[in-house]
């Protein structure tokens, strides 16, 4: 529909004050109220989906407010279909009834904002946090390269979805290249995340975005904003003149690497920030790889520690530890799962580091493996069926050692590995024997 056609149907308005229709769309509720206008859940019946719908406050003045009003409006009409990308939240449609104009968007079901995240009691593991910045970025240079600059980055124009994924919301003030519409009258943006530029009523460019983006990621790694004051005026002098505080400073854990990313986003000169949200994202999977790969040595090492003190493990040396440790995965069972069933064809060892496991066949408890024990004899002969039942008898966790990646090791590891593991599996077998047999002159006993 097109923004300057008034539609017929007029919004019939509920005993609550909430219109039953805008347009062709059926109002639910209301969802939340802003400054410019109400936003209500709605159902599109031609498409069969629900929307939102976000109603316009009635401007009916000349006053510098109302024209922002309307320009504001004018600049998401004119996004109707411009900007289609996973992370942006798509407009369908703008339209004006009775008086009151409208614009319609994907209705993203059980998606909070940023703005959730952003108190020291709620933030989100730091991994994370640069995921959904790395979207934000790469979201960003996509709107950047159709000319579009969305100048009101802020946290709660970001929506984090059940699945974890990432929506950008509200080009309302967005300057589109080529437009005269999105000329607001005034200073435009949320202070707190606005770029110097901004803040001075310059010329701005995707850098500012890249900015926000920056001010956003501060704010999610340690629950402040970099500049805060009471006063409008001195916030205003904060974002111009002085440099945020360090963010070691306000959360020491965070990695020197991240620190250096969010500084640079936040340089008062444009020209030393990110050029664009392509090389923001390039830099944030940079770190991201190299705090990852340091994760997985210090989880080597905890690893290490603990399989160092098994049983299994007693006469083995550092290196040949080291050696099975890459031949084989870590994996955890809740109580009560299956780790093998009869006549699967697996070629894994398993070595049971924490919990335990239970033994069955025929529905009879034959053996259970503790922590330090091993399982998985069937691996030994290929093309072997299993016939027995291994059960997590508690929270359990285990070493999968593939047999494939085990022949890869040195030779002195893999006989280590077979004569622990042969050993293992007599002495279950012995105390098998024997329980059958304890069991066996029970029985005789009661018959007696």
């Amino acid at each position: 529909m097109h923004p300057h056609v008034q539609t017929q149907t007029l919004a019939m308005q509920s005993l609550s004050g909430t219109p039953d229709r805008i347009g062709k769309y059926y109002v639910v509720h209301e969802v939340g109220r802003g400054s410019t206008g109400t936003v209500y859940l709605s159902h599109d019946p031609f498409y069969g989906r629900d929307v939102a719908i976000k109603l316009y406050h009635a401007t009916i003045g000349d006053d510098a407010e109302s024209r922002n009003a309307r320009r504001m409006f004018m600049g998401e009409a004119k996004m109707v279909g411009k900007l289609q990308h996973p992370n942006i939240v798509p407009i369908f449609d703008a339209g004006e009834e009775d008086g009151r104009r409208y614009v319609v968007t994907e209705h993203v079901h059980g998606a909070r904002t940023l703005s959730a995240y952003c108190r020291p009691g709620s933030l989100l593991p730091v991994d994370q946090v640069v995921s959904i910045m790395y979207k934000c970025a790469k979201a960003l240079h996509y709107a950047h390269s159709r000319g579009v600059v969305h100048r009101d980055i802020k946290p709660s124009n970001i929506l984090l979805t059940q699945e974890g994924d990432v929506r950008i919301v509200d080009f309302g003030i967005a300057l589109v290249a080529d437009s005269d519409v999105s000329r607001l009258e005034g200073v435009a943006g949320s202070p707190a995340y606005m770029s110097p530029e901004q803040v001075q009523g310059l010329e701005l460019d995707a850098r500012s975005d890249l900015y926000s983006l920056g001010a956003v990621m501060y704010e999610m790694l340690c629950g402040q904003r970099p500049f805060r004051a009471g006063a409008l005026g001195k916030l205003l002098r904060q974002v111009v003149q002085s440099e945020a505080e360090s963010l070691r400073r306000v959360r020491p854990d965070i990695p020197e690497e991240l620190e250096e990313v969010v500084k640079r986003a936040l340089q008062k000169e444009p020209g030393n920030r990110y050029r664009t949200g392509t090389e923001f994202a390039a830099e944030l999977t940079r770190v991201h790889q190299k705090l990852r790969a340091s994760q997985v040595e210090i989880d080597d090492e905890e690893r290490f520690a603990v399989m160092r003190k098994l049983r299994f493990f007693h006469d083995f040396s550092h290196a040949e530890i080291r050696e099975v440790m890459r031949a084989g995965v870590w994996t955890e069972c809740q109580p009560g799962e299956l780790v093998l069933r009869p006549d699967d064809t697996d070629d894994r060892f398993y070595i049971v580091v924490s919990g335990a496991v239970r033994l069955s066949r025929a529905g009879d408890t034959i053996g259970r493996v503790p922590a330090g024990g091993c399982f998985g004899e069937a691996g030994y002969a290929e093309g072997s069926s299993r016939d027995t039942v291994v059960e997590a008898e508690s929270t359990v966790t285990m070493l999968k050692v593939t047999a494939t990646l085990l022949e890869q090791s040195s030779l002195s590891c893999q006989l280590r590995f077979h004569k622990v593991f042969l050993r293992e599996l007599i002495g279950r077998l012995q105390r098998g024997k024997k329980r059958a047999k304890d069991e066996g002159r029970a029985r005789r006993q009661q018959e007696v």
